[in-house]
């Protein structure tokens, strides 16, 4: 991948190297800025430095080895003096379900000694309303400094799907929501220098309710089809035939149901507005408790298939959020797992081609092989491309619990009764 040369070869400071962080940092490298990101784990500077990377995307080692080859591209634990300062950190919940801003503080904080007149501070955590003017302004901009005359915040949410953010950072449309308008212009006009997608104006608080609603917009449909899925299990029918057929009306479009939701995204950012207006917030509360609750409905499909042997054994195809990535955050996949292996049922194998033992210190992962041989149940909890190919011959004679519907063609053909 060529890397560009940029004409005044500005300087961008990404803290978090994560998911978002590290993709933008490298972007930005092949765009020309000279950039340094910045993460609070050495072994994550380390690997980066070496022109490697920590987490899966598909086209970033191969960009990351080239920017960081090229120069353009350094890492470390501390920030520096920049031109542009981006502020990309998890933006969790707490067990109370309200939001954790404490990485957003210390990032804030961290950037601050650095921060001078001129200056671009951009925050792409999804974030609660009012984090950009509350959280990171008063903490990021030195006192004597006016915002939107000497130094220029904003809140621009990133909008990309994992496994093509590489191709999504770049060419979908984006928000940037500035504290004041001359801080909208400012920051919208440095987004058109590597976004080829519309890049669109609003203020702050709207940029961050935007990105919120995406999110609540998806989980509140994940839901439905959650919740008809388990309505339909109750009756004895078959919710993804219901589903092709309902949809073939031209006014609807039911989601495919799945264990849950996961992710960093839908499952964590609908909470954001039910803490900012718990009243006003209950069609979204209550999806979120239905996608919470599905992974006890599959647990409980999965212990009746189990009680159909004197010792099972259960064989658990997946652990990621979603097909084909190596994210683990909030999947549902996992809380199954957990959650059969604390109910003592049976023997559980786990297999996920993306996790390794490092991933997790509780769960013990095996090989596909040896789960095929051995489960007299198996169970799709996440959809990867190496459990979608398997055949009718890998499946037959056990029993299925599909979660996915990635086997809907194959189970009537290979699901064993039981008087």
């Amino acid at each position: 991948m060529e890397v560009t040369p940029h004409e005044a070869s500005p300087r961008v400071c990404v803290v978090g190297l994560g998911y978002i962080g590290l993709p933008t940092a490298a972007i930005l490298a092949q765009r020309g800025y000279d950039v340094h990101g910045v993460d609070v784990r050495a072994d994550v500077v380390d690997t980066i430095n070496r022109g490697e990377i920590h987490i899966h995307e598909p086209g970033l080692p191969e960009l990351v080895e080239d920017v960081v080859q090229a120069g353009k591209l350094q890492a470390s634990t501390r920030p520096r003096e920049a031109d542009v300062f981006f502020i990309c950190v998890p933006t969790p919940f707490l067990p109370d379900k309200s939001p954790d801003l404490s990485y957003v503080r210390a990032a804030a904080l961290a950037i601050r000694p650095y921060v001078r007149p001129g200056n671009l501070i951009i925050l792409e955590s999804t974030s609660p309303p009012k984090t950009t003017e509350q959280t990171v302004v008063p903490l990021a901009v030195p006192q004597e400094y006016n915002v939107g005359t000497d130094v220029f915040v904003a809140y621009c949410p990133e909008r990309v799907l994992p496994g093509r953010i590489l191709i999504e950072a770049v060419e979908n449309d984006r928000i940037v929501g500035g504290v004041t308008d001359a801080c909208t212009t400012r920051i919208k006009r440095f987004y058109e220098t590597f976004v080829s997608g519309e890049v669109l104006a609003t203020t702050a608080i709207a940029a961050e309710i935007t990105k919120l609603t995406e999110n609540a917009f998806r989980d509140v449909n994940i839901a439905f089809a959650n919740e008809l899925s388990m309505l339909a299990d109750h009756l004895g029918a078959d919710a993804l035939e219901i589903i092709k057929l309902a949809n073939r009306h031209p006014r609807v479009n039911i989601l495919k149901p799945g264990p849950g939701v996961g992710g960093h995204c839908i499952s964590v950012d609908p909470w954001f507005l039910a803490d900012a207006a718990p009243r006003q917030t209950a069609l979204i509360q209550a999806a979120r408790m239905v996608n919470d609750a599905k992974p006890t409905f599959v647990v409980h499909q999965i212990l009746e298939q189990a009680d159909h042997f004197e010792a099972p054994v259960i064989g658990c195809l997946g652990l990621a959020y979603k097909p084909d990535v190596d994210d683990f955050r909030e999947s549902p996949s996992v809380d199954v797992v957990r959650h059969l292996q604390a109910c003592n049922a049976g023997e559980v194998l786990v297999c996920d081609p993306y996790a390794d033992e490092a991933s997790f210190d509780d769960l013990h992962l095996t090989s596909l092989d040896d789960i095929l041989q051995r489960s007299d149940v198996l169970v799709l909890l996440t959809e990867h491309k190496l459990f979608r190919d398997l055949e009718i011959s890998d499946l037959e004679g056990r029993c299925l619990v599909d979660t996915t519907g990635g086997w809907h063609a194959l189970r009537r053909a290979v699901q064993p009764s039981f008087s």
